[in-house]
């Protein structure tokens, strides 16, 4: 719940490949953690004075924002849909950071050859003389999967730790965990259903809902949050390209360059006169594209009198207003 405090708290998680993901994918956001001293659990972010940065287990960072005690939090998607609950305090703000991707998947023995799809696990009761038995971290998720199956019967084991290791041991005969380059379900002899999947994750920015509508510094921030994490994610999949090029005017080289299919910019291209010792009717030209579409571009650029071509990384491309807090206002008001 809501306490007086009147700090501003972002949890992140404290350990494993996501807390390094997090805290690389901040630094390359401009939000660059500042943790003096490795063993706390607590530190700042210079560029967002009034916010104290906490650390915590991926799972509980849901549980947290959910009850008021941790006002942000980044975290598996995975996890928010374990543990969210139903009293609507808890409040995705972006959905898709771009790390830490994984699958949710119905795991079973290698072994059981016949079973292939979810609803062959519905003949394995009588083979067995007894219901099967599921370890999984996710009993919401997978109880609520199990019924859309028509798979009620199924026994969950809520368990920790290393669950591939749960059919060896015999403590559950099938498994319901995260999957993300399924090494680990090969050397354990295991596979993912074929129709198993119950959700695809991603690390997620999440916020109580409570504190929004109650704080206006709280809504301040996650503005910030939001404007350098969507700037920085739609730069990270484009480049800066210059070239020179000849033409007797801007508008003229910007008629040549219209005629091609991927070289434009934001708006259009930015040509801008470039003054030589020798003269002539040079001009730069500064386009933003896509990097999956660079090879095509700089191709394009050539065939139109382009040359000197280089490309730059973009840190940041900000728009008018961040989508996600627009849609983030719009959930507070219903």
């Amino acid at each position: 719940m809501l306490s007086d405090r009147h700090d501003i708290r972002l949890a992140l998680p404290s350990k494993g490949r996501l807390a390094d993901d997090a805290l690389n994918f901040l630094a390359e956001a401009g939000l660059r953690v500042y943790k003096p001293n490795p063993r706390q659990y607590e530190a700042v972010i210079p560029s967002l004075p009034g916010l104290t940065v906490l650390f915590q287990r991926a799972g509980d960072i849901a549980v947290s924002v959910r009850d008021g005690s941790v006002d942000f939090g980044i975290t598996g998607w995975d996890a928010v849909s374990e543990r969210r609950g139903d009293n609507g305090d808890l409040l995705p703000l972006h959905r898709e950071l771009g790390f830490g991707h994984c699958s949710l998947n119905v795991i079973v023995p290698e072994a059981w050859t016949g079973v292939t799809a979810m609803s062959d696990l519905a003949e394995k009761p009588a083979e067995l003389g007894r219901p099967l038995r599921a370890a999984t971290k996710f009993p919401n998720l997978s109880r609520a999967f199990f019924h859309r199956h028509g798979l009620g019967d199924i026994r969950l084991i809520l368990a920790e730790g290393t669950l591939e290791v749960a059919p060896a041991i015999g403590y559950a005969d099938f498994v319901v965990d995260l999957v993300s380059t399924g090494t680990t379900l090969r050397d354990n002899r295991l596979r993912a259903l074929d129709d198993g999947r119950i959700l695809d994750s991603q690390a997620c920015l999440i916020a109580n809902r409570r504190t929004l509508k109650a704080r206006p510094e709280a809504q301040a921030l996650a503005r910030q949050l939001l404007e350098f994490i969507e700037a920085h994610l739609r730069a990270a999949a484009n480049v800066a390209v210059f070239a020179n090029m000849r033409g007797e005017s801007p508008q003229a080289i910007a008629a040549r360059m219209f005629t091609q299919v991927v070289i434009g910019g934001l708006q259009g291209p930015t040509i801008s006169p470039v003054v030589t010792r020798e003269g002539g009717d040079w001009h730069a030209v500064h386009i933003i594209v896509r990097k999956d579409r660079l090879a095509q571009a700089v191709a394009e650029l050539r065939a139109i009198g382009g040359s000197g071509v280089v490309v730059a990384p973009v840190t940041y491309i900000f728009e008018e207003e961040p989508g996600a807090y627009k849609a983030m206002l719009a959930a507070l008001e219903e």
